[in-house]
Formats: structure tokens, C-alpha cells, sequence
């Protein structure tokens, strides 16, 4: 097996991954994943295909991403590597389909209105 890459989305980021064979290492634009995510729960989600298929230190993955504020980037990493664990090896896939993880999230930011405060919030009204 070669080097792999797949793409994932999610909100307005895009998380472009190169997958091969290694140690487990994980690199997120050019930092190590530790640094990139401090906090353990977005390390957690990231992880979460490789933990339910039971492949964590099997690959070395190197990730371009971009947009969009930490959350998303976490989640559109664990949707490419979804995607990349199904190229390696269809028998994956029952597997992450079940937990959710080949689905792309289409939620998005409504966007503003005019003569609203936000998308829905409206200025506050005064009787007098």
C-alpha cells in the first residue's frame, strides 16, 4: 500500500490527509497533533476512527487544514481519515458507518438578515 489522501468537510473547514503505513504519528500542519489540539477531546475525535477499527498505531498521518475554528477542523480530519481507513480496507466501513463517521455534517451558519440583530435575533422592540 502506497500513500493515500483524502479530503473532509465540515462547516467551513477543509482537512486535506495523507495516510501510509507507520508508528501512529500524527502530524496537523506540520506540528504534532498535541500541540495543534491541546485539549484532549478534539485529540479524541480526531482519533475516533482509528480507536473504533482498532488501527491507532498503524499509520503515520500527515494534515493540511484550513478554516473554520478548532472544532470543525477536528471534525472534518476525523471524516478524512474515515474515508482513507475505507480505502485501505472496505471491512472497515459497517463499522465506521455505524458509529457516524462517513456521514459530512451539512449543518452551516445561517447567515444575517437585514433588520435583524443576528440570523433570527431581532432588535429590541420599545412600545414607548
Amino acid at each position: 500500500m502506497e500513500l493515500i489522501n483524502t479530503i473532509g468537510r465540515r462547516k467551513t473547514s477543509v482537512a486535506r490527509i495523507y495516510f501510509k503505513p507507520g508508528k501512529g504519528k500524527i502530524v496537523v500542519n506540520d506540528r504534532d497533533m498535541g500541540e495543534y489540539f491541546p485539549s484532549p477531546i478534539l485529540q479524541t475525535i480526531v482519533k475516533q476512527p482509528l480507536v473504533s477499527t482498532e488501527l491507532d498505531n498503524k499509520y503515520d498521518i500527515k494534515i493540511n487544514v484550513g478554516g473554520g475554528g478548532s472544532t470543525g477542523q477536528a471534525e472534518a480530519i476525523r471524516l478524512a481519515i474515515s474515508r482513507a481507513l475505507c480505502k485501505v480496507d472496505e471491512e472497515h466501513r459497517p463499522t465506521l458507518k455505524k458509529e457516524g463517521f462517513l456521514t459530512r455534517d451539512p449543518r452551516m451558519v445561517e447567515r444575517k438578515k437585514y433588520g435583524k440583530r443576528k440570523a433570527r435575533r431581532a432588535f429590541q422592540f420599545s412600545k414607548r
